[in-house]
């Protein structure tokens, strides 16, 4: 069977309905009916009107066609066979979980506004000039994916798993196969093969009965490595029995080069300390916004013994900061080539990298902020002494506490910190913070999870605060970083993708980008632990 996967045109969001509420539903054009799209390897291929369900099975909602990302399903499948755009419209709903919240927040960013259909083709021809029409089809998912690789209402990707149809005649494959007229063999099928995404679809290689095995070409070798383990088996007998002297160095020329799975990435693409205070909405014109802060505050005393005597009189301060925006981002060219020859396909791994370099970035420069716009201090003596951090800890809600009746509610740490804190036992070796936590526990701290909540604060371990074990380094920040009074606040809109062509060079530029501001509304609210 052929899974085929295509990227039509752009589709629309509804995140809520007139009422407000939440219907986290997407819609758009699935697949055009009549237009034929070239695959990056000159495949031609079309859906034919009808040959996608409109009942069965409801497709999954896939992120990038990975079965291991799904995030909703397709809730209606209209067919629109009149008109200028016939073709299978959709609406799918996207489930409420991490994956589907990150999904809908880049949909209404820009950054993920296509679709790409995954079919499995059971009825298809080729027409007079070698483009696969697709007649009947099993439609299995739907995915969202950044940007096509053609024009919005055109086909670009196709990722086959070739199937049997019975119905058609076998393509040529380019190849002079023919036999002697009086000789005609009767040709037995190989069995169907399985092909990569993106992979043409190439004619299967049939054996000829009561005549001498040929050796395969390469790409018969590769469809057959791709079949499986049966169709392959019987490939390599066909080849030993053509020539069983061959081995692989005589046949360097047809192994393929087998790429498994995904690219691997060792970074963690989180925000630890802007996913903990939350982001904030940045106005939308000006440099530079206004941020007002109370700073004098009214007091009230009793009044003058004796009625009707004069209340003492008080006065309200309130200052405007401003917070400038600050822009980040990066760019990329890509040759058109990479774009068009790569599997699996560049412009997903590029754009993937580049909002996580964005992110990393951003969140480095919140951590910074926090820690340059903090003034008070408490120091650790012997960072082994559960007393003295304990003591510290303390001190800091105290410093938080004495001015504002707030106390802190995180505790901003990089990694050195939190493995120093894990390691903390009493007297008699037992962990202060164990994970599974006593009677006589002081809080809770795992190996296998940044979370923890020693002395009540809420862990939040990020690499980029700096630190480390010498004199005066820094352990970390507390602080009152959650709900109204919150003392530090992050601004950012981001601005997502984009991608232009470089036709000159044969090129596209891709790159992401977006403004973040931080402002330090309270100083008091934050206290830095030093090691003394």
């Amino acid at each position: 069977m052929e899974i085929l996967r295509f990227t039509p045109n752009a589709f629309t969001i509804d995140a809520a309905a007139p009422d407000g509420t939440p219907r986290r539903t997407i819609m758009g054009l699935a697949a055009p009916y009549g237009p034929e799209a070239v695959t990056m390897d000159g495949t031609r291929v079309k859906f034919a009107k009808g040959s996608l369900p409109t009942d069965g099975r409801a497709p999954k909602l896939l992120q990038y066609h990975d079965t291991a990302r799904p995030i909703g399903v397709v809730t209606e499948r209209v067919e629109v066979l009149d008109g200028e755009a016939p073709g299978m419209y959709f609406a799918a709903r996207i489930s409420d979980t991490p994956a589907g919240n990150e999904v809908l927040t880049l949909a209404m960013d820009g950054v993920l506004d296509a679709v790409s259909v995954g079919v499995i083709p059971t009825e298809y021809t080729y027409d007079e000039n070698g483009t696969m029409v697709v007649t009947a089809s099993r439609w299995d998912e739907l995915s969202v994916v950044p940007l096509p690789a053609f024009e919005t209402s055109r086909i670009h990707q196709i990722a086959a798993q070739a199937g049997n149809n019975n119905e058609q005649d076998e393509p040529d494959d380019g190849h002079d196969n023919t036999e002697p007229k009086e000789e005609t063999p009767e040709m037995e099928p190989v069995e169907t093969p399985t092909v990569e995404a993106s992979t043409p679809v190439t004619p299967l290689w049939a054996q000829a009965r009561n005549h001498a095995p040929k050796l395969p070409t390469p790409a018969e070798y590769m469809v057959a490595f791709a079949a499986g383990p049966t169709a392959f088996a019987e490939l390599n007998a066909r080849i030993s029995a053509a020539a069983p002297n061959i081995t692989t160095s005589d046949t360097a020329g047809i192994l393929p080069e087998i790429i498994t799975g995904g690219v691997y990435d060792s970074l963690n693409p989180i925000r630890p300390f802007v996913s903990a205070i939350g982001t904030k909405a940045m106005p939308s014109a000006g440099a530079t916004f206004r941020r007002p802060v109370l700073t004098v505050r009214p007091v009230v005393t009793q009044q003058p013994t004796g009625q009707l005597n004069t209340l003492d009189p008080s006065t309200v301060t309130v200052a405007n900061n401003d917070v400038s925006k600050l822009s980040f981002g990066t760019y990329v060219t890509v040759s058109e080539q990479d774009l068009d020859w790569s599997d699996p396909a560049s412009i997903n791994i590029i754009l993937e990298q580049l909002a996580i370099a964005y992110g990393q970035a951003t969140d480095n420069y919140a951590v910074d902020q926090l820690v340059a716009g903090t003034t008070q201090t408490e120091t650790v003596v012997d960072l082994s002494s559960p007393a003295d951090w304990i003591e510290a800890i303390y001190g800091a809600a105290y410093q938080i506490s004495v001015n504002s009746n707030y106390l802190p509610t995180h505790w901003v740490m990089n990694p050195v910190t939190w493995a120093k804190l894990g390691q903390l036992v009493d007297t008699t070796g037992r962990p202060v913070f164990p994970s599974v936590s006593p009677m006589n526990a002081f809080g809770s701290q795992q190996a296998n999870t940044w979370n923890g909540n020693p002395l009540g604060l809420n862990l939040v371990v990020d690499k980029n605060i700096a630190g480390g074990t010498g004199a005066g380094s820094l352990q970390g920040v507390i602080g009152h970083a959650a709900g109204a009074a919150a003392g530090f606040e992050f601004y950012e809109q981001m601005k997502g993708a984009l991608s232009i062509d470089v036709p000159q060079v044969m090129g596209r530029t891709i790159s992401f980008r977006g403004y973040a501001a931080a402002f330090m509304a309270d100083a008091t609210k934050f206290v830095k632990l030093l090691k003394s």
